[in-house]
């Protein structure tokens, strides 16, 4: 069916379907055309051209997500969730891809999308040149500074987890690091929060490993932290899957948290419940993230909803469990 199918059977012009299926402000339609027109499409079962709706628009109805070239971590799939999840009863479809080195205005021309969501591959200085061409972008921060709109400060969580070792009387701290080269912008922040805190404490500088998620290799990491003239007591883990690999290795070597190694990681991953100690970790709200996001992109796309400014920063907090 048509557009020019309804019209027909409604008995008014192409145009005016036009006008009364896409809502066009500033027309003189009377109600009960209105309700011709609309009936007529019910009974059709006409629904207008996505494409050809994009094509008048110069634009689509899609919300470009653009990912870190870096692992997708539990988190960052629970705020993608989040985002989609809000965007979509306002008649938004959210697409998502990784940077893979392109620039931002090449991904928008291939895609046309009516906002892009960076979810921490762009500079504040590429987002903001590419803002004011037109297309609204929504950032997210890494380190809290840079002038994206939500900011996930990392740093912040690596200050939690040592300070929460130093707690327990911990004062040789190590710092266990993915060792996917593509984690490199989140560990930067978390593993210079570990060190803030062991400078401020007057505490030695932390020892950092790579824990590849093998259990061979990360018995080799934890023997490092270990069998050393000072052993490390206490390790922050970059996030929940490298603290789980600490915990093999600990098993491995015959060691056990918290005995031998304290063990924090981070993202609340539903498996940190599972684990054997059950893990400490750091929960960052990610729900909160996804909702902002989705929140600052419908303000700025259909600002005649009214919606509430979100908060740009999340709660972040220490789950305490048996690890520490």
């Amino acid at each position: 069916m048509t557009s020019r199918d309804v019209a027909r059977r409604a008995g008014v012009s192409q145009s005016t379907v036009s006008y009364v299926l896409n809502d066009t402000p500033g027309q003189t339609i009377s109600a009960a055309t209105r309700a011709r027109v609309q009936e007529a499409a019910a009974a059709l079962a006409y629904t207008p051209s996505a494409a050809a709706r994009a094509l008048r628009a110069g634009r689509t109805d899609t919300v470009l997500v653009v990912l870190a070239d870096m692992p997708v971590s539990p988190a960052a799939v629970a705020i993608m969730g989040v985002l989609g999840a809000t965007l979509r009863p306002y008649g938004y479809a959210d697409v998502y891809q990784r940077r893979d080195g392109r620039d931002l205005s090449q991904m928008i021309a291939s895609l046309t999308p009516v906002a892009v969501v960076d979810l921490g591959a762009f500079t504040f200085a590429e987002v903001t040149a590419e803002a004011a061409r037109g297309v609204p972008v929504v950032g997210v921060s890494l380190d809290g500074v840079d002038g994206h709109l939500v900011r996930v400060p990392q740093r912040t969580i690596g200050r939690l987890q040592a300070e929460h070792l130093v707690a327990r009387g911990h004062t040789r701290l190590g710092y266990a690091a993915a060792a996917d080269p593509r984690a490199t912008a989140l560990a930067r922040g978390r593993a210079a929060g570990v060190h803030e805190v062991c400078a401020e404490r007057g505490l030695p500088e932390p020892v950092t490993v790579d824990v590849p998620l093998y259990p061979d290799a990360a018995e080799r990491a934890v023997r490092r932290l270990r069998e050393r003239p000072d052993p490390v007591t206490g390790v922050c883990a970059y996030d929940d899957e490298v603290a789980l690999a600490v915990l093999a290795g600990l098993r491995a070597a015959g060691l056990s948290a918290p005995r031998d190694l304290a063990v924090v990681g981070v993202d609340d991953a539903p498996l940190a419940r599972l684990a054997a100690p059950a893990l400490t970790t750091v929960d960052v709200q990610t729900a909160d993230v996804g909702a902002s996001l989705a929140r600052h992109v419908l303000n700025r796309v259909q600002p005649s909803l009214g919606l509430p400014e979100p908060d740009d920063e999340p709660s972040i907090h220490l789950v305490v469990r048996a690890s520490t």
